[in-house]
């Protein structure tokens, strides 16, 4: 950091080093082969979710539509979490350009702040359909839902350039050392030559409008769904509602308990170890689930795989 260096030695980072989840080499093997299979389920699953939209004419609503929009975004999210680590470990390196790093945080930015708001729109469209049905199909149009997702898009690439400029801030750093497998921003916020309170604050910031707003919003949702549901006179009617809502309360709590408890824990004790436990259940664990999540609870999503694998058998 400049206190410490004079001006003239002074040089700025050129790249950074991905310390992964073990230093360990014979374990290495063994990291490549559960991330690529974690890897390749996650792309098959989520691809399988998104031809089963598209195919079946009965899957053709606002609940799927933002479903498979979640599915491709899952992909491109763990697509550009994995990718360098599976290569770093075949090529025995840890190392990752600036802006390397610079675009892999911009692109994770991008597409956690997208899960996060389709969620939200998810639970949106839960809320419309338990809580005001007569009036579904006029809400949820499609012109609304083709917003939704124009509007969650721009919120996306604004909170991916907010990082990016607020990184972009810092010339030099204290480590090139990064104590996880891909770059994450709270880290590199830590590992800035600047005040620690200002970075916490920053974080907290940034973690507020993006995430706990979103999440706030969705445990309002579902405030109103349970209150409406527990209205429902029958027990059958209560067993259905329940359990159209129930798959997306389950990844909801798969996604954001963790990211958050990662995200802002990095702000007051930093530990490695939980650090990376935590990256690992929201960027990995999380988008390869998802599919079967869904596919298992969701009648419509099973009939219309059977009806598929009837046409293609």
């Amino acid at each position: 950091c400049p206190s410490n260096i004079e001006e003239p030695n002074l040089t700025c980072v050129s790249e950074f080093l991905l310390l992964g989840l073990s230093e360990d080499p014979d374990l290495q093997p063994i990291l490549f082969g559960l991330f690529l299979s974690m890897y390749l389920v996650t792309v098959l699953g989520n691809l399988l979710i998104i031809l089963v939209v598209i195919s079946d004419p009965h899957l053709h609503k606002p609940m799927y539509f933002f479903l498979s929009n979640l599915s491709l975004t899952d992909i491109c999210f763990i697509s550009t979490m994995v990718h360098k680590m599976i290569v770093n470990i075949q090529t025995h390196s840890r190392a990752i350009s600036y802006m390397g790093c610079l675009t892999q945080m911009s692109l994770f930015a991008n597409f956690v702040c997208m899960d996060d708001m389709l969620l939200t729109v998810m639970v949106y469209d839960q809320f419309v359909a338990i809580c005001h049905p007569l009036r579904y199909p006029v809400s949820m149009n499609p012109h609304l839902c083709g917003f939704l997702v124009m509007l969650y898009l721009l919120i996306s690439v604004f909170n991916s350039l907010l990082h990016s400029l607020i990184i972009l801030q810092f010339a030099y750093f204290k480590d090139v050392e990064i104590s996880n497998f891909f770059c994450d921003p709270s880290q590199l916020l830590n590992l800035a030559c600047s005040d620690t309170f200002t970075n916490n604050i920053v974080i907290y910031v940034i973690g507020g409008v993006f995430g706990f707003l979103p999440i706030s919003g969705v445990l309002f949702s579902y405030y109103k769904i349970v209150y409406s549901i527990l209205r429902i006179p029958s027990s059958a009617g209560k067993y259905k509602a329940f359990s159209t809502c129930g798959s997306h309360l389950e990844v909801v709590c798969l996604f954001c308990g963790p990211g958050i408890l990662e995200y802002l824990g990095t702000a007051v004790s930093h530990s490695p170890r939980k650090s990376a436990v935590a990256s690992v259940m929201y960027t990995m664990v999380s988008p390869m689930l998802n599919p079967f999540i869904y596919s298992l609870r969701n009648r419509d999503i099973k009939s219309a795989l059977r009806w598929l694998h009837s046409r293609m058998a």
